[in-house]
């Protein structure tokens, strides 16, 4: 599955930002799909994950209850809300899709998008 992330861009600190992720050329309701970020100088961690159906989350704990993930499977997209941002969200986010189930570590994906870049200024 080919996979195009947008959305990011430069907001300040405590607002809002939605990013989009869309996938083409596999079923996509195949996939849970998740989203991970890479700030500079850091790996690349963990931000979120939804199953094939939408039905189960997870989260990191720094972004959980500021962040959520969700997707439209008749429109092959998954997206990331992400409201009162801080400095520290600053990263450039990736999507990617798993065929193998609902998981936090990058390993189990397949598939990963370009990434967008978010920048969080004060």
């Amino acid at each position: 599955v080919q996979l195009q992330a947008s959305g990011g861009g430069l907001v300040q600190a405590g607002g809002s930002l939605r990013l989009s992720c869309s996938a083409s050329g596999r079923t996509f309701s195949s996939y849970s799909m998740g989203w991970f970020r890479q700030a500079p100088g850091k790996e690349r961690e963990f931000v979120a994950a939804i199953s094939r159906n939408g039905g189960t989350t997870t989260y990191a704990d720094s972004v959980k209850g500021r962040f959520t993930i969700s997707r439209d499977n008749a429109k092959d997209t998954v997206y990331l809300q992400m409201n009162s941002l801080k400095l520290e969200d600053t990263a450039v986010y990736y999507c990617a899709a798993s065929s193998r189930g609902l998981y936090v570590s990058d390993r189990y994906y397949d598939s990963w998008g370009q990434g967008t870049q978010v920048t969080v200024s004060s």
